[in-house]
């Protein structure tokens, strides 16, 4: 089963299920449950566990739910009460709800999450961050990423996968790559953070890793999953330009207090994947040569 199967992530899974060449076990034929908004609202205690028992609780074989539904509009949770309650009650209600319902069914759940959710290293140290490390969420969005996580882990601590993930990018839907490739056609220079890192993930590479997952038997926890390397909002701007055929010198870099933003964004928040690594997954590909994949693809990422 797959919730949030309308988004750019969760078309990503449920595409690589329903394949004809996905492997033996999956595929619509074998009990794919996709799931959108418009078919189930996660926050609904009731329509959760008649969703979950309905569509996991009556197979023979192993059953997983991946929870991709999230809400991310990170500065309207900052500013507008409703969009606050409403990613309290998708990004921290929902996943215990979700997580229940799989313990009355014998279910097993991939919750995805982010690094919003981690904070700054001791002493301001900067190196890939591993799961264990401090947690420090700033802003609604992250409090309730984190929240999310607690009541996962609370619910079903024995058939629980957390998956920690950053500056996800599809071919579909609102996302930096693409609002990128629309101004870069609309303007002649841009101005984009250079002191924010992370790790750009493009959605079928997560997808393909949280499949993978899913069917390695690995030992409940908290894993990172991400592009490979690391790179500046200004960086992968640039990268852009370069898939564009355009002049990349045309994005400037500015810091962070030049462009003040509703919600925080941490300033480092580059993912190890030693974890993943250690559960005998394939580490995501390095995010340059992902997003030249990706365009290759999909041309239509540079139409915005």
């Amino acid at each position: 089963m797959v919730t949030g199967a309308g988004g750019a992530l969760g078309r990503e899974v449920v595409a690589r299920l329903t394949a004809p060449d996905a492997p033996s076990g999956d595929g619509a034929s074998s009990g794919v449950v996709a799931l959108a908004r418009a078919e189930l609202d996660v926050t609904d205690p009731v329509a959760v566990r008649d969703a979950v028992h309905a569509g996991l609780g009556s197979g023979d074989g192993p059953a997983v739910l991946l929870n991709a539904s999230a809400f991310t509009a990170v500065d309207r949770a900052e500013t507008d009460p409703e969009a606050a309650a409403e990613a309290w009650a998708v990004n921290a209600d929902a996943p215990g709800l979700l997580a229940a319902a799989c313990g009355e069914v014998g279910a097993a759940l991939v919750h995805v999450s982010t690094d919003y959710v981690l904070g700054p290293l001791p002493g301001g140290a900067r190196r890939p961050l591993e799961p264990g490390d401090p947690v420090g969420p700033e802003g609604v969005y992250a409090r309730s990423k984190l929240a999310g996580e607690e009541r996962v882990r609370a619910a079903l601590p024995g058939a629980h996968q957390i998956v920690r993930t950053a500056w996800v990018y599809g071919p579909t839907g609102a996302n930096f790559v693409r609002t990128i490739a629309r101004l870069a056609r609309e303007r002649d220079t841009l101005t984009v953070v250079d002191d924010q890192h992370g790790s750009p993930t493009w959605a079928g590479d997560l997808a393909d890793g949280l499949l993978a997952l899913a069917r390695s038997g690995a030992s409940p926890g908290t894993r990172h999953a991400a592009g490979g390397g690391a790179t500046t909002w200004c960086g992968l701007a640039r990268a852009v330009f370069e898939e564009m055929g355009a002049d990349p010198s045309r994005v400037q870099p500015c810091d962070t207090a030049s462009f003040p933003r509703p919600a925080p964004r941490p300033a480092w928040s580059v993912l190890s994947d030693a974890s993943w690594r250690a559960a005998g997954l394939a580490p995501l590909p390095p995010w340059r040569d992902a997003l030249h994949t990706a365009v290759a693809r999909h041309p239509h990422l540079l139409l915005g």
